[in-house]
This record gives structure tokens, sequence and C-alpha cells, in this order.
């Protein structure tokens, strides 16, 4: 035996050594492979039943959302009926318009044989309709401009009032941008998905149905033909419809997305530029971007096979037509001119199809749009006020929180077993490290959050048994956070008090020693300043909020840091203004500066959300307790 069959005997057994596990497998190896099998199946069947679940809930889903935009037409359907004749008007002339060119067609028999009085008859009539077609299109096309814009306004307006009625626990949840996104650019897409839907999707329906008749009126059979060719096309259109709504859903979420993030730039661009953020904003804003471009691409590219496939299949019918109508006329069965007839129905009755796959795509934009919009609306509204709830009117300022425990995350513990007591025109300090519960305790306060138990009370009756309007308007708030909008001085200053009088609002600004900047400005009070107040120092923004509450005069003040960006001189007036504002007045005051509390009738020592201490100021001096070491921390060099 030569070397190299010796390699090739050694190669064979080595090749039935390594098979000979395959052949024949043991008793363990067997039952683990048909496992991996097994599970590999179940997975497969789970993934199938996901996905079918999935697809389920978003045809609902999608039902749903179609109700509610067709339950908001409803509000307009006499309007929509009008829009319908209109339509049907427009479409019974321009179908009119084939039998009159057949019927011209037909007069023109040959060289020298042409009817000359009945063309010119024909032309006339032809004036008439075209005339008549374009004022009934413009009418129809005016009601329903009329009925989208008069929806998107009321789905707009109702999605505002639902926010105005949503609780903050849900605003401060969510990223601002998004839900301005939901409001104002979804409205739009879905008001122009609408439109379209409305302009198109009436006369193109009425289009196909008058062609049929008038085409099985000339022939039914070549009318039988394209019939039989036409559900491949409404096939093409109906299969890339359900396929792209999700992908312009997604489309929309990443728009609001993006809404968010230019909103947050923008109203930060200072933190931004002081932080040199701006690289790593431009990093996140091309993220998402390439997200929304990916999104939209893919939207758009399924979204624009339906014209080209549906145009195939019109190709199709347009042929068919014209060789069965030429078979057709060769043997007397057509005229030349119910050819003609014959072929421009053809064309008029394939053109909506187009249209229709187009109103199709742009519908299922629109319904991603509005199941958004939707989703705003249907978001749980705060706590509804009872029918008998009470109007607090001259309010005492008596307050009592009884037992009262509130957290922001249900996991995370705040506020817990919280007492307090509180008589008429007492002045409450609340002092304490970040995050231990004090501007937590003033949204309870205001009711801007519910507590999660025990209960507060004013003047003896539970604040959820009171009307929101009346417990807030009881309340005058100064933060350190300023509260401006896009008007006037003096409509700002005048914005809790509408009514007031131009002395009262001078009056106000001059306690609040606001007076001399705003006279110092080019039209004084009547100069107009931006939302966040812009033009102005952040001092200046803070006097104008206090000249706000001075105007008020509500019976209860709530202070948080109120002058914290004042400077120390003007901070030593407005505090003596604030003192003759707190006469008689319960008072709330918030404040890390431990020097301007030391008159407060009390002041409470809270920490990890519960009130360790509480007394004057010279009393918690004296124990020496966790309020000395705040105090001595502030004061320690003096």
């Amino acid at each position: 035996m030569t070397e190299k069959d010796m390699a090739k005997q050694h190669a064979a057994e080595n090749h039935a050594a390594a098979r000979q596990p395959a052949e024949q497998p043991s008793g363990k190896q067997m039952p683990e492979r048909q496992t991996v099998k097994a599970e590999a199946a179940e997975e497969k069947a789970m993934e199938k039943e996901t996905g079918k679940k999935k697809r389920e809930a978003e045809g609902n889903y999608k039902r749903d959302t179609v109700k509610r935009v067709l339950s908001y037409i409803g509000a307009y359907r006499l309007l929509v009926l009008f829009s319908l004749v209109l339509a049907a008007v427009t479409v019974a002339l321009t179908l009119y318009i084939p039998i009159l060119i057949g019927d011209a067609v037909d007069l023109i028999v040959g060289k020298g044989q042409v009817d000359f009085p009945g063309l010119f008859r024909i032309f006339r009539v032809m004036v008439v309709v075209i005339a008549s077609t374009s004022a009934a299109q413009w009418l129809m096309n005016a009601i329903n401009n009329h009925i989208t814009y008069r929806v998107a306004m009321d789905i707009r307006t109702r999605a505002f009032n639902h926010l105005e009625s949503l609780p903050l626990r849900y605003i401060d949840s969510h990223q601002y941008g998004d839900i301005l996104s939901r409001i104002i650019t979804d409205v739009d897409q879905f008001s122009d998905g609408l439109l379209m839907g409305f302009t198109q999707l009436f006369s193109g329906v009425l289009t196909i149905l008058g062609t049929l008749a008038f085409m099985f009126y000339i022939n039914p059979v070549i009318a039988l033909v394209v019939v039989l060719v036409t559900p491949l096309s409404l096939f093409v259109a109906s299969y890339i419809a359900k396929k792209t709504f999700h992908m312009f859903k997604d489309q929309s979420e990443a728009r609001g997305e993006m809404t968010s993030l230019i909103n947050e730039i923008v109203e930060n661009e200072k933190v931004v530029q002081a932080f040199s953020y701006e690289a790593r904003a431009q990093e996140r804003f091309d993220r998402i971007n390439k997200r929304l471009e990916a999104c939209s691409l893919k939207a758009t590219f399924f979204s624009s096979i339906t014209n080209p496939a549906t145009r195939f299949v019109n190709g199709l019918v347009y042929a068919s037509v014209g060789i069965t109508g030429a078979v057709a006329a060769i043997h007397g069965y057509l005229s030349v001119g119910q050819l003609t007839s014959f072929l421009n129905y053809a064309n008029q009755y394939t053109k909506p199809f187009n249209e229709i796959s187009g109103v199709a795509t742009e519908l299922q934009n629109a319904l991603a749009s509005a199941a958004r919009v939707f989703d705003l609306m249907d978001e749980r509204p705060q706590t509804p006020e009872p029918e008998e709830a009470k109007e607090l009117a001259h309010a005492e300022g008596r307050v009592e929180l009884s037992d009262v425990s509130f957290s922001y995350n249900q996991e995370v513990k705040l506020i817990e077993d919280l007492n307090l007591s509180v008589e008429p025109g007492s002045r409450i300090a609340i002092v304490g490290p970040t995050g231990c519960g004090k501007s937590t305790v003033i949204n309870l306060l205001m009711r801007f959050y519910d507590v999660d138990g025990g209960s507060i009370q004013v003047d003896g009756c539970d604040i959820r048994g009171l009307t929101r309007k009346s417990l807030r308007a009881s309340y005058g708030m100064v933060l350190q956070e300023t509260w401006l909008k896009s008007a006037t001085i003096r409509e700002n200053i005048a914005y809790g008090r509408p009514d007031a009088s131009m002395e009262e609002i001078v009056e106000a600004a001059k306690k609040a020693h606001a007076h001399s900047f705003i006279e110092k400005m080019k039209d004084g009070y009547d100069t107009g300043i931006s939302e966040d107040g812009g033009n102005l120092s952040q001092g200046q923004k803070q006097l104008l909020c206090i000249a706000r509450v001075m105007l008020c005069r509500p019976p209860m003040l709530i202070l948080d840091e109120a002058t914290s960006s004042i400077d120390t001189r003007t901070e030593l007036m407005v505090q003596e203004a604030f003192e003759r504002m707190m006469e008689g007045r319960t008072s709330f005051i918030v404040a890390h500066r431990l020097s301007t509390i030391r008159t407060a009738d009390r002041i409470l020592v809270m920490k990890d959300g519960r009130v360790i201490e509480q007394g004057r100021h010279e009393e918690l001096l004296e124990k020496k307790g966790f309020y000395w070491e705040l105090y001595n921390s502030q004061f320690a060099a003096s």
C-alpha cells in the first residue's frame, strides 16, 4: 500500500468516526436535541401569537380612531350632505362630456360630410356643462375646506381644554414639546389628510360608479372586462395602506421628540452656551433627526409605491378597453364615437384609483396624527370637583394639615404623617435642605397635587370639597421662578385682576419698588415684554410678580424664595412691603436664607418629608438642633 493510499484510508476512518455520533446518538443526546427543537417551536409560536395580538390591537386602535373622527365630522352632516350632492353633480356633468364628444365624432363622417350645425350645437352645450362643472367644483371645495378646518378647530379646542383639566402630575412627567406637537403639528397633519379625503375621495368614488354605469349602458361586455381587472388595483392600494399606518405613527412620534428637544434648547439657550452644551445638543438633535429621516423615508417609500402600482393596473384597464373596443367596432357592435366615449370613460375610471391610492396614504398619516391627539385627550383628567363643592369666599386663613402623606413616585416616600395647625394671620416659615419637601407642601396647599393620605383643611373645610378656582384665588404666590406672559407691563401686573384701575396698578408697583424702573422704560406701563421677560433683568421680573400679588391683596400668601433675585438694598425695601402686606394675612414663607424669616411666628424645620422641629427663631436656636446647625452653617464666619 502506497503512502497516498494509506492517507486516504486514514481520512476515511476519521470521517466515519466523526459521523458515528450523528448516526447513532446516545440516549442522552436525543432528548436534549428534541427539547431544544420543542423550545424553538414554542418560542416561534409565541412570537406568532404575539404578532397576531399586536395586529389585532392595532386594527382595533385604528377603527376606534376612525369612529372618533367620524363623530367629529358628524357635527357638520348637513354640509357633508351638500358636498356629496355637489360632488355627484360635478361627476355627472364631467361624465356627460365624453358622450358629447362621441356624438361630435359621429357627426364627422368623412371629407365633405361634416354636420357643422350639429357640431356647433354640441359645442354650446359643452361650454355650459364645463362652466357648470367648474362652479359646482369650486363650491364643493369651499364647503370641504370649511368642514375640514372646523373639525380641526374642534379637535384642537377640545385637546387644549382637556390639557387645561389634566393634573400637573401629567404635565410634569411629559415633554412639553411632545404635548405642543400633538396639539399643533399633529392636528395640522390630520387636517391636511382630511381635506384631501374630502376633495378627492367623494368625487373619486362617485366617478368610478358613474363611469361604470355609463360603460354598462354603452356596452356591457367591455364594461365587464373593466370590472374584472379593477380588484387588482384595489388590492394593491389596500395592502400598502395597511402597511403604512404604523410607519406614519412612528414618524409623528419622532417629530414630537424633535419638537420637544428644540423647545428645550431654545428655552434654555443661555444654559446651553454657559455649559458649552452645543456639541451634545447637536448630537441629540442629529440622533432624533436621523430617526425621523428613517421613519419618513420608510413611510414615504411604501406610500409612493401605491401610485405606480395602480397606474400599471390602470394601463392594463385602458389597453383592455382599447383592444376589446376596437374589435367590437370592427364587427359593428360599436360606432367610432362610442369607442371614443368608452376610451374617455376608461381613462376617467382609472384616474380616481390613482387619487384614491394617494388619499389612502394621506389618510393613514392623518389617522396616525389624530390617534396621537386622541391619546392626549384620553388621559385621565384631574379629580373632578364634587357637585356640592363650596366657594371659598373671604377666607379667614385657618389652615390644618392632618396626617398628610404624599409622594410623586409611589415607590419613593416623601411626605408622611405631616401635621400642622395654622391660626389666621400667622406667619409660618418652612426651612430645610433641598429635597426635603418644602415646595411640595406649597403644591399641596394650592392643590396642584392631591394628597395621597390625610387631609388639608382651610377654615374647617377639606380643600377637596372646595372649588379649585376659589381656593387658589385665596392665595397670592410669589415664587423664585417668575411667571410673565407676552404682553405689556400693565397687563402682567393686572393678570390676577384684569379690571384693576391704572391708579391701583401704579400703587401696587410702587409698593413693590418696581415703579421707578418701569417709568424709565420707553412706553412706561405700556411697554411690551416677551414671554420670558427677555428684555428685563431677573430682579425686575421678580418685582413685577411681587407687584401682581400686591395688587390682588389675597387673604393668604405663599412666598417661595420671593426675593432671591433682588439686590440687597431693594430686598430690604421689598421686605418692608411684605411686612405690611402680611399683617393680618396667613403667610407661608419658604426660604433658604434664614435671615429673612427671623420674625416668623413659627418656623417649621423639615427633613426627609417630616417636620422635625418647630418654634420661633430664638427657641430653635436655644435647642441647638438641626435648625441651629443650618443657621450656623450660613453665619459661621460672623
